[in-house]
């Protein structure tokens, strides 16, 4: 039985949907053989499905500092602190891939400081944590210990920016009752 993508708004059929997202779900499900949820849930509103999209991307398909590796630890860190089982479950899958680690996504979501990842990225992740519940608590002395790991101030804003843009995600997954495709549960784990 296939379940809906989100079960408290309707899902609209990727046939009644403006043609620039229709085009954009049919090449996400060209690439990776289905839709995510996050797509369907989001295109019950076809302009902030656009401006949402436009900023996910801006953060995380962008090169810089912090590989693309990195960002998906920042989702699924903060994430996981927000209760967020859509974004742990899909994102997750992401982080194996891009990081080439079966591991890593499960210990990320767990306890990332126990996780098998460096002290520079450690720091990146305490920051991204302080600015999920906290942010109000951002100090000087949170950059200066960035900059200490190599961070510039560009890197800086990018894992704020990551960390503050999830958490709105992380929210209307759970108010959406967003549910994770079955097909993440499996991605990156195995060798292909």
């Amino acid at each position: 039985m296939t379940q809906p993508a989100a079960s408290r708004f309707p899902t609209p059929s990727i046939n009644e949907l403006p043609d620039d997202i229709r085009t954009r779900l049919l090449a996400v499900q060209e690439k990776s053989g289905f839709v995510p949820n996050v797509f369907l849930t989001l295109a019950h509103r076809p302009d902030e499905f656009r401006a949402f999209f436009a900023y996910h991307d801006a953060l995380m398909d962008k090169d810089g500092g912090l590989s693309k590796a990195e960002r998906e630890m920042i989702v699924v860190a903060t994430s996981s602190a927000n209760q967020c089982q859509y974004c742990v479950i899909a994102h997750g899958a992401i982080l194996r891939i891009r990081a080439r680690n079966p591991l890593i996504a499960d210990q990320v979501a767990v306890n990332y400081r126990k996780a098998d990842i460096t002290p520079r990225q450690k720091a990146m992740l305490d920051f991204a944590m302080k600015v999920a519940l906290e942010a109000q608590a951002v100090s000087d002395a949170d950059f200066a210990m960035l900059a200490s790991h190599g961070f510039s101030d560009d890197d800086i804003w990018d894992i704020a920016a990551i960390a503050a843009f999830f958490a709105l995600s992380n929210r209307m997954a759970n108010v959406t009752g967003m549910r994770p495709n079955d097909e993440f549960y499996l991605m990156g784990r195995l060798p292909k």
